[in-house]
C-alpha cells in the first residue's frame, strides 16, 4: 500500500482530531442535593433541591418521595430555579416525621437526554 500526500495528510488530520476533541457528556448528572444523600437532618426540610451538571426541562422532570414504608409522600410541583437552569426545587407540602426517606428522581436535560436515580436521607 502506497501513501500519497493527500492520503497521509488526511490520516494525520484524522488522528489529531480523534485525540484532541473533548467528549460531550449529554446527560444531566446529579451533582448536589439538599438534604444531602445519606445525611441526617433536623429540622425536617421544607423543600428538596437537586442540582444537575447541565440545564434541565422542568416539565419533563420530577421526584417521588417515599417513606421507610415505601409509601409515596405528597409534594408540591417540581420547578426549575429561576437563577440556575440546572437546579430542580420541589416544595414539601407536609412536615416530614422522623425516619428514613428515599428520593427517586428523573430529569430530561435541555438537549433531550433522560437520566434518573435515587438517594436517601433521614430526619432526626
Amino acid at each position: 500500500m502506497k501513501f500519497t500526500t493527500p492520503r497521509a495528510l488526511f490520516a494525520t488530520l484524522f488522528l489529531l482530531s480523534a485525540f484532541t476533541t473533548t467528549p460531550v457528556w449529554a446527560h444531566a448528572h446529579l451533582q448536589q442535593q439538599t438534604p444531602a444523600a445519606d445525611s441526617e437532618v433536623s429540622p425536617a426540610p421544607t423543600a428538596l433541591t437537586l442540582t444537575f451538571s447541565e440545564g434541565i426541562e422542568a416539565n419533563f422532570s420530577g421526584i417521588t418521595l417515599k417513606g421507610a414504608d415505601g409509601k409515596s409522600i405528597n409534594t408540591g410541583k417540581a420547578a426549575r430555579s429561576d437563577s440556575d437552569k440546572a437546579q430542580l426545587i420541589v416544595p414539601l407540602t407536609e412536615t416530614l416525621a422522623s425516619g428514613l426517606y428515599t428520593v427517586e428522581w428523573h430529569v430530561v436535560s435541555v438537549d433531550g437526554h433522560k437520566t434518573k436515580g435515587q438517594y436517601q436521607f433521614s430526619v432526626k
